[in-house]
This record gives structure tokens, sequence and C-alpha cells, in this order.
């Protein structure tokens, strides 16, 4: 699953936006989430955060306004306050991720 994730490459998709990428990751990460999440679930943890890692990598590389630590903390609160469903792994982690 990780060498997948990573082969998205998401941190370089700043031509699309974000519903764009919840469009093309969310019934995948859905899938994965209840098949492998039924029986042992608390191994799935690591992989949810790090595609926010990845997804917290887009926003500062497609909004200039983003590029500080800070800011890109704030912001990516506010995101999950005002859409705490857009991306399907925010179910179980939506914390601002530690690994940039």
């Amino acid at each position: 699953m990780s060498a997948t994730v990573r082969a998205w490459r998401l941190h370089h998709r700043t031509g699309s936006s974000e519903h764009d990428l919840a469009r093309r990751i969310n019934p995948i990460v859905r899938g994965w989430m209840q098949y492998y999440g039924a029986f042992y679930r608390s191994a799935l943890y690591p992989f949810p955060a790090r595609i926010n890692a990845y997804l917290m990598r887009w926003s500062r590389n497609k909004y200039k306004r983003l590029r500080g630590r800070k800011k890109a903390q704030a912001q990516w609160g506010m995101v999950v306050k005002a859409r705490p469903r857009l991306f399907a792994h925010w179910i179980w982690v939506n914390v601002v991720p530690t690994a940039w």
C-alpha cells in the first residue's frame, strides 16, 4: 500500500484541485480501509498519516502562502473542520501530519 501511495505522487499534482485528488484516491483508500481495517485496524494508522503528509506537501507546493509550517498547519485544521469527509481516510486520522 505504501508503494502505491508513493507512486501516486500526490505532492506533484499541483494542477489538480482538492476535489480531483479526493475523487481519484477515495475509492482506493476506502477499499483498503474496509478490507484491511476489518480485523487489524491499528496496523493501518501509519498509512492514512502518510497520505496526510503527502496532501500537506501538495498544499504547500500548490499555494505559495502556505509555504510556512504554521500557516499550513492552521489552514489544514480549517479545511478538516469545514469538510471532514472530503478524503475517506479523514474518518480515522484527521490531525495535522508531523512529517513534511
